[in-house]
């Protein structure tokens, strides 16, 4: 079981962070700028309808208009009216196409940053996943991801809109009524603190609710791809119960920031127009002491109406913005994480060879997550062009670490590793893990057919040269029974494969690659007798004319290799041929009495 992380602290957070989405906006600056211009368009043509109603009220409903009297001039009742669905239909232009460049810079800036994210993923060591767990990592790519297009898309614009409408709109109750608007502006200026205050509260539970719902898919993730396990110990109603539980938390968050956001609507509703009924009473005895035509008092209100409105929008999108402040926050740490591995200044260029020399000089490692723990100890081993060498001990002995540092997957502690001479600190990591192919003991099946399973080893491959490596594996056996052959789908993780199935198309894969150096981690322990004999055949084309590194526990696959090497508690503590080994009297021939004398 994974560790609770629901118990984990919220970070506050800034409006700063959302400038870390500006390099994926800057592609995008002529669009922008248009986005900005409809914008204008569109909240200028609806601020111009209130001075439409004014004129249509005093010139167009009471005595003839004189010429350049109001907004419409002298233009007839009819004409008023035409001029108001001229400006209707202005607005819904701009309104649209505004909608629509702005959702498209939203869904590419979002699309973008979903793909800097995952390749930036990607690059990390396995022991970046130590503490972070894939669950969470795909909640922030979809939902995070989800929330910035929603304001990047849509909450922006529509802030900005109302921004100006809010701004246009006061300047315009002040040009309407200077008495009115000093009113409106004293009392809504009373309301700003205790709106600022909840504000806060909103912001903080907004992020508590974002991590609660990450939580929750790292839960799941993890034990969807653990069912066959979960399933065999009979653990469904705890899993269920703690996904519930995980719920619940992500519910009870949610609710708490939706009481805070509602009470904060109700506020600012309650405030707005309890403000504006002042302001229209106020209004209403001017109009009927005669120092206020009625046209003005109608475009006053309908100018406070924008402005109320203007508000109330701001208040929505501040919140949604504050929530994209925080899922900004979440990606731009995956974005800007650096690797624990990083590449060398200057790589040098890989030695190009057929085979490979490997050297270990007074290797040593600790687990970042272990520092005290010594899972190598001074490990110095010399491997020759085309040797193969088997890795034998108990569990813990620290054959896979080696592996592992081979692949660069972890920096060495101590000591220096090198291929063909070469440190390879001082190689690219692309070059490097391209020198090796390895079969893991739990081999990875991707969700496509058996040919694409197996061409991930070398993607440039032909089919002729795909199908060469299965029969080398022994994979033709078992993929002509399928219902289309190569071109059947394995499932997910391979799901429609027995374990020695998976684990010849991995040996496949790893033929198909040809590198120099092989690494076979187990590669025949889900095998039966009788494939097993089958796949040795194909690993020993394989490990033809190639460096070969073998890690075992069944002494009785390594039976032919050039070397063993013994290793317990980090070190290595023989080496030989099976026969010297166990002529020393040792660690193997203690192993080899077990699994050999029987």
């Amino acid at each position: 079981m994974i560790p609770d992380t629901s118990s984990r602290p919220t970070r506050p957070r800034s409006l700063a962070a959302l400038k870390g989405l500006w390099p994926f906006l800057r592609p995008y600056r002529a669009r922008i700028a248009l986005a900005f211009v409809l914008l204008c368009l569109g909240s200028a043509t609806i601020l111009l309808v209130p001075l439409a109603f004014r004129d249509l009220i005093d010139f167009g409903f009471g005595k003839p208009a004189q010429p350049g009297s109001g907004l419409l001039g002298a233009l007839s009742l009819n004409g008023h009216f035409i001029a108001l669905f001229g400006l209707a239909g202005v607005w819904a232009l701009a309104v649209a196409a505004r909608y629509y460049t702005v959702s498209w810079i939203g869904e590419r800036a979002t699309a973008d940053l979903r793909s800097a994210v995952y390749a930036r993923v990607l690059s990390q060591s396995p022991q970046f996943f130590e503490t972070l767990q894939t669950g969470e990592v795909l909640s922030r790519l979809t939902g995070d991801t989800t929330l910035i297009q929603t304001v990047v898309g849509s909450s922006i614009s529509m802030g900005l809109r109302s921004l100006f409408q809010f701004v246009g709109g006061m300047i315009m109750l002040a040009v309407t009524s200077l008495h009115l608007f000093s009113l409106n502006l004293g009392l809504m200026a009373l309301l700003t603190l205790p709106i600022l205050a909840i504000g806060r509260k909103v912001k903080k539970l907004s992020r508590e609710s974002q991590d609660r719902i990450a939580d929750a898919s790292a839960l799941a993730g993890e034990i969807l791809n653990a069912m066959p396990t979960v399933q065999a110990y009979t653990q469904e109603p705890q899993e269920a119960r703690r996904f519930a539980a995980r719920t619940e938390a992500s519910f009870d968050s949610a609710i708490r920031r939706t009481r805070v956001r509602a009470a904060l609507t109700a506020l600012i509703i309650t405030a707005v127009m309890g403000t504006i009924i002042f302001v229209l009473w106020v209004g209403a005895r001017q109009v009927h002491d005669g120092t206020l035509s009625g046209g003005q008092l109608a475009s006053f209100v309908l100018y406070a109406a924008l402005v109320a409105g203007g508000v109330g929008t701001l208040s929505e999108v501040w919140g949604d913005v504050m929530r994209a402040a925080g899922a900004t926050e979440r990606l731009l740490d995956l974005l800007h994480a650096e690797p624990a591995i990083s590449e060398a200044p200057s790589p040098q260029p890989s030695a190009q060879a057929n085979q490979a020399a490997i050297r270990f000089e007074h290797v040593s490692f600790n687990y970042p997550a272990r520092p005290h723990i010594r899972a190598l100890d001074d490990i110095c081993l010399d491997i020759r062009p085309g040797e193969s060498v088997a890795l034998v001990g108990p569990s813990g002995a620290g054959k896979t670490t080696l592996f592992q540092l081979l692949l660069r997957y972890y920096e060495v502690s101590e000591g220096t590793i090198r291929l063909n001479g070469q440190d390879i600190r001082q190689l690219s990591l692309h070059d490097l893990r391209q020198s090796i192919a390895i079969v893991p003991q739990d081999p990875v099946i991707f969700s496509a057919n058996a040919l694409d399973n197996i061409r991930y080893g070398r993607t440039t491959a032909s089919d002729a040269e795909v199908l060469h490596a299965a029969r080398a594996a022994q994979v033709d056996e078992f993929i002509e029974r399928l219902p289309e052959g190569y071109q059947t789908f394995l499932g997910e993780r391979g799901t429609r494969l027995s374990g020695g199935q998976r684990q010849r198309i991995a040996i496949a894969r790893a033929i198909l690659k040809g590198a120099p150096l092989l690494l076979l981690d187990e590669a025949t322990s889900a095998l039966d007798a009788e494939s097993e004999v089958l796949v040795q055949q194909g690993l020993g084309a394989a490990m033809q004319d190639r460096t070969t590194l073998v890690i075992a526990h069944r002494l009785a696959t390594v039976q032919k290799v050039d070397r063993i090497v013994v290793m317990d508690g980090g070190r290595i503590v023989e080496t030989g041929t099976p026969q010297d080994l166990r002529k020393q009297g040792g660690l193997y021939a203690r192993l080899a009495a077990l699994q050999l004398d029987q």
